[in-house]
């Protein structure tokens, strides 16, 4: 058995965790609505149409900002197809995912579910195929007193008060090739910068993500986001990035190691905005909004086939990506003072932690570290000093086998320690230097029989959060032994 200990100080503070990094994302793909949030014949679908099994579910993850309608989908997407009786609404064959969209859920409907899950709206704007003039209507429609042509629009919808929608992105994936509407980064930054203005000179309060580059091995990596930050100056308030992992080559180690390249991609792109604000001479910068997050490679069917709501990207998860997803939260909060926004991708069905089969759910793997996390989210971010045995990754350099934040709230810290050893316990030993830990308040651990154990709708259990009740105090400090492939999660409360 191996002993790890982690070192920390209430004063080596990282930055207030925003609450808004754990967010979900919420796209017209597969059955990410349609048979998943929105059916309205299940038997399980309240007076909106929405799934109540469903949301009683995510309301277990407390997620918080959540990006609607795209996603790839928003580059081809006309706001106003999904406004208005919905009897009116058009029937469209959409092109991103090759799909039927029937355009009966929209932005009503989806305000009245944030309204439902107190989630905080994010849309995102079509700069694709669309205009700058058609974001700013859509700004007006959401934001603006009765008066005016859009928000009259709302009115006659029966939503007379403003929905104040406060986050707005600027497209999608801009750089992509496979993108509706992909643009150089010069020409972006124009599309971006006209909608920018316009959309704040309808609502000075709200705020801005410029799309950054979508991916470390793209080539437009870190010069797209230059050219745009430099161009949209103040206009953006954030900077968005996007991730998508997975174990290709069916190497346990390695994979949990990319821990190390998200934290890189985290500092890269901060280390992008810093320097843009120096070369700008301004006083303010753009933060970054993780609005793409996953693991993702086993299920990569994209082409609808001109169907409604065909069976995309329904991945399977078991207890290794849990650990990696759990991973992604770890790289967040120990850049609280960077990271502000984040989107796990998605919610239901496509590529998330809940799947559903008729009127039957299931609950999958990844589902359990962001409830672990965000049960635990408020304070400051500490920054935690690993001292433990390390392995060399295939992909990813050294990794300490221990991968560990921590939060603290007042006179609770909240510990998040994974072992990523596949066959040895690991002795965990908390050592605050200035803080006395006097007490347990909870503590869950999350593990499985094997790194590939899964969740099926036979076996709903296999991989749970469980509590956990090892932790031990001795002379302020608290110490606990770690299974192998293992999350923890622990509140004390400390003095």
């Amino acid at each position: 058995m191996t002993t790890t200990t982690l070192h920390l100080h209430s004063r080596l503070q990282v930055g207030e965790v925003d609450p808004r990094i754990f967010g979900g994302f919420l796209e017209h793909i597969g059955r990410a609505v349609y048979e998943g949030i929105y059916q309205p014949d299940s038997r399980h679908a309240d007076n909106d149409g929405c799934r109540v099994d469903v949301l009683t579910a995510l309301r277990d993850l407390r997620m918080t900002a959540m990006r609607y309608p795209g996603g790839n989908f928003a580059s081809g997407y006309h706001w106003r197809d999904g406004a208005g009786p919905k009897p009116e609404r058009p029937s469209v064959r959409e092109l991103a995912w090759q799909s039927i969209e029937p355009n009966q859920f929209g932005t009503d409907e989806y305000i009245r579910l944030c309204r439902k899950m107190d989630w905080t709206p994010m849309l995102t704007v079509n700069l694709g195929t669309g205009t700058p003039e058609e974001a700013r209507n859509w700004v007006e429609y959401c934001n603006s007193p009765a008066g005016t042509r859009y928000s009259d629009l709302r009115v006659a919808g029966g939503s007379p008060d403003p929905y104040g929608v406060k986050l707005w992105c600027l497209g999608n994936e801009m750089d992509g090739e496979w993108q509706l509407g992909h643009v150089p980064a010069a020409e972006y930054a124009i599309r971006a910068q006209q909608a920018a203005k316009m959309m704040k000179d309808t609502d000075k309060s709200i705020e801005l993500v410029a799309c950054g580059s979508c991916g470390v091995s793209m080539g437009t990596y870190m010069e797209w986001d230059r050219q745009v930050l430099e161009y949209l100056g103040d206009a953006a308030d954030y900077v968005s990035l996007h991730r998508y992992v997975g174990n290709r080559d069916d190497d346990t180690p390695d994979y949990l190691a990319v821990t190390n390249s998200i934290d890189r991609q985290i500092e890269e792109m901060d280390a992008a905005c810093r320097f843009v604000q120096a070369r700008r001479k301004s006083k303010t910068r753009a933060y970054l909004c993780f609005d793409e997050w996953n693991v993702w490679y086993k299920s990569m069917q994209m082409d609808g086939a001109g169907q409604f709501a065909p069976h995309l990207l329904e991945e399977v998860y078991n207890l290794e990506d849990a650990l990696v997803v759990a991973g992604f939260l770890h790289s967040f909060v120990r850049h609280a003072d960077v990271v502000k926004i984040a989107n796990l991708a998605q919610i239901v069905n496509v590529i998330a932690p809940i799947l559903t089969r008729g009127d039957e759910m299931l609950v999958q793997s990844i589902f359990h570290p962001f409830a672990m996390f965000s049960a635990r989210r408020g304070g400051v971010s500490l920054s935690v000093s690993v001292d433990g045995p390390s392995y060399e990754s295939k992909s990813h350099g050294t990794v300490a086998y221990a991968d560990a934040s921590a939060i603290l709230d007042d006179q609770r810290l909240n510990v998040f320690v994974t072992n990523r050893d596949p066959v040895a316990t690991m002795e965990l030993i908390v050592k605050p230097a200035d803080l006395r830990v006097e007490a347990v308040e909870s503590a869950e651990v999350l593990t499985g029989p094997d790194a590939k154990a899964a969740n099926s709708y036979e076996k709903p259990d296999v991989i749970v959060a469980k509590a956990f009740d090892g932790a031990l105090i001795k002379d302020g400090a608290v110490s606990c032994e770690l299974p192998p492939l293992s999350l923890l999660a622990m509140t004390l409360t400390v003095a």
